[in-house]
């Protein structure tokens, strides 16, 4: 019998059979993100209760082994949050507050030096910091994505954090019951591949905030104490600076050590400044290097290349909040499609 002739060769119906996968995947992704932007007064509570959880789940997990109630396990647990996230926050606004003027006259100091060696081009650099406020306001905007301003922006993170609060508590509580659940919902025959998926996606994010937080505490103690050594003005809001934004790798980490620098720059000379500069520098490797390694080395390890794509593209979805979310949900995408590999990957010859 004659077999009719295939309209297109072998690679050319393998190139189109992965670019309708891809389009099939890209397609998804988009209406995910959509329906997250469309729904983020609901989103974003659950993705911070998620974070909040996954950050002192082991607290939660030893008070069960220590045979007190689900409940109240999971009720101290949150107690746990208010107070570490509350002293945290309070800790960092008492010290910005304190030495924010001063940190914000060195910046204007800093670019004044600058602007009388540069000459024009140091101008801008002092228009810049005489205007910083009006900038970070437009910045805010921007980032924010036109959400709503003033007084209601305080009622809506305060609306946020308590829901995020109440979904922690039932996270923890009802935790035994997640894999039955997720059971439920999809076809018999693809249970256990999902639960791993998503025992591996909450492992990642778990392993993400417990060693994002320990770097982020060392840096800043590390970077604080050489700041007092040297006897910079704002030392303790400066180490807070790197405390928060350590939450976001790299750009973090860059934007705190340029604010030292400056700082020091204007109060305590060239000299100071470099000195400055060589104990970020110094911090920076001895986290990349010894702290990474260490804290993460049973987590999804993600290269710098995707890291700064996931923080590039989560800004602009959802402008600040998009950057501080989008590196512990790329952990969890990692830890997905790795154990998808194990699963499903050809073995290396």
């Amino acid at each position: 019998m004659q077999t009719t002739p295939a309209l297109l060769p072998e690679p050319a119906r393998r190139v189109a059979a992965w670019c309708a996968v891809l389009l099939l995947v890209a397609g998804v992704a988009a209406v995910f993100v959509w329906l997250c932007v469309v729904f983020k007064t609901a989103v974003t509570p659950v993705l911070l209760a998620i974070l909040g959880a996954a950050l002192l789940g082991p607290l939660n997990r030893r008070l069960l082994r220590m045979k007190v109630q689900k409940s109240l396990a999971a009720g101290l647990t949150v107690v746990a949050v208010l107070t570490v996230v509350g002293g945290a926050t309070y800790i960092v606004v008492a010290a910005l507050i304190e030495t924010g003027d001063q940190i914000v006259a060195s910046l204007r100091q800093a670019a004044t030096d600058i602007a009388r060696h540069l000459g024009a081009a140091g101008t801008s650099l002092d228009d810049l910091a005489k205007n910083a406020r009006t900038l970070l306001e437009k910045f805010g905007g921007t980032a924010a994505s036109g959400v709503i301003s003033g007084i209601s922006v305080v009622g809506e993170v305060l609306a946020t954090a308590v829901l995020a609060l109440l979904l922690i508590f039932f996270f923890l509580r009802d935790s035994d019951r997640a894999a039955g659940a997720l059971r439920s919902l999809v076809p018999a025959g693809t249970g256990d591949t999902v639960e791993a998926m998503a025992r591996r996606a909450f492992e990642a994010v778990e392993g993400f905030m417990r060693g994002t937080t320990l770097v982020a505490l060392v840096d800043a103690v590390l970077i604080g104490v050489g700041l007092l050594v040297l006897d910079v003005p704002g030392a303790v809001g400066l180490a807070a600076l790197v405390f928060v934004t350590a939450y976001i790798p790299y750009l973090g980490a860059f934007l705190s050590g340029a604010v030292a620098v400056l700082v020091a720059l204007a109060d305590r000379g060239v000299v100071i400044a470099l000195w400055v500069l060589g104990i970020v520098l110094a911090v920076q490797v001895i986290e990349g290097n010894v702290l990474q390694p260490m804290v993460q080395s049973r987590t999804v390890q993600m290269h710098p290349a995707a890291v700064m794509l996931a923080i590039t593209a989560g800004a602009s979805v959802a402008g600040v909040l998009g950057m501080l979310l989008a590196v512990p949900l790329t952990a969890a995408a990692t830890g997905v499609l790795g154990e998808l590999r194990t699963r499903y990957g050809a073995d290396t010859p």
